[in-house]
């Protein structure tokens, strides 16, 4: 089941509440930014969240960099509109093609997953592998955000253009999922890495497929874990944390509530409220 529950009332209820109260936006293409929302409730549990996923238009990894800023800019106005204090840019995609510009254009903190993922790898080896969409691997952000850190360590990266379309579908136990895994694997294993990146927030949802292949040394880093880490130190230097009771989390999604719905039971343990919008309004 969905609804578009208290919202539907047209009141903006963070209206009325105290800056540090007011909410948290996080947004993705789909479900992949479930598993920051998880790392949300785990370091931040006392904070207000909306999350969006834009899943009428993902998945973005095909996507040009032309198409991602629009997309981000609408959902980014949306947001604004909404009050939040900062918001998660919870796709690597977007944190690749489009941070740097959407940070000089609105007034509340924009954080990507990118950069806090390049430090976390760069501390744990030297051999490093990214799993990333077409358009993140393309525009060898994290490369280049690695390098910039230690120049001692090296990068490769695989593009993955099944994997996004495969976890959306709800395909994470499918043998061909296995079988596209081991493929997208191969070259990275023949390097010899010591560490793989889940260059989309999405590919978490796939630890344990990737797990089976890897060998056991092999370290395995979820840049939504440090991006959290980051969004909290964010809000203390800011003195926005909020101390009171969280608000429910908001979903909204921009293609099919139910769907979503069906996903957010599996990744995140309860059925979530879902609110179909439209962001380019």
């Amino acid at each position: 089941m969905y609804s578009s529950s208290i919202f539907d009332t047209g009141v903006d209820i963070f209206s009325y509440v105290e800056p540090q109260r007011a909410p948290i936006g996080l947004f993705d293409s789909g479900v992949g930014g479930l598993t920051v929302l998880r790392q949300m409730y785990k370091q931040l549990s006392n904070e207000s969240i909306i999350y969006v996923g834009d899943t009428a238009r993902l998945p973005y990894g095909i996507r040009s960099q032309a198409e991602i800023l629009v997309f981000v800019r609408e959902i980014l106005d949306w947001m604004q509109k909404q009050r939040v204090k900062l918001v998660i840019m919870a796709c690597n995609t977007s944190s690749a093609l489009a941070l740097d510009i959407v940070r000089q254009e609105f007034d509340f903190p924009i954080l990507g997953v990118i950069l806090p993922g390049a430090k976390a790898a760069v501390e744990k080896g030297k051999r490093i592998g990214i799993i990333a969409t077409p358009a993140t691997a393309k525009s060898n952000a994290y490369k280049q955000a690695i390098v910039e850190i230690r120049t001692d360590v090296q990068v490769w990266q695989v593009s993955c253009p099944e994997f996004v379309p495969l976890i959306e579908q709800s395909r994470i136990n499918d043998p061909y999922t296995t079988e596209v895994a081991k493929n997208y694997l191969e070259p990275l294993l023949e390097n010899k890495i010591d560490t793989l990146v889940y260059g989309c927030t999405h590919y978490p949802l796939l630890a344990p497929v990737l797990r089976s292949l890897l060998p056991p040394h092999v370290q395995l880093i979820d840049p939504a874990i440090h991006v959290v880490q980051s969004c909290a130190q964010e809000l203390e230097l800011l003195g926005m944390r909020n101390t009171y009771p969280p608000l429910p989390t908001r979903f909204a999604v921009s293609g099919c509530p139910e769907q979503f719905t069906q996903s957010g039971l599996q990744w995140l343990g309860y059925t979530p409220m879902v609110e179909q919008v439209c962001f380019t309004e």
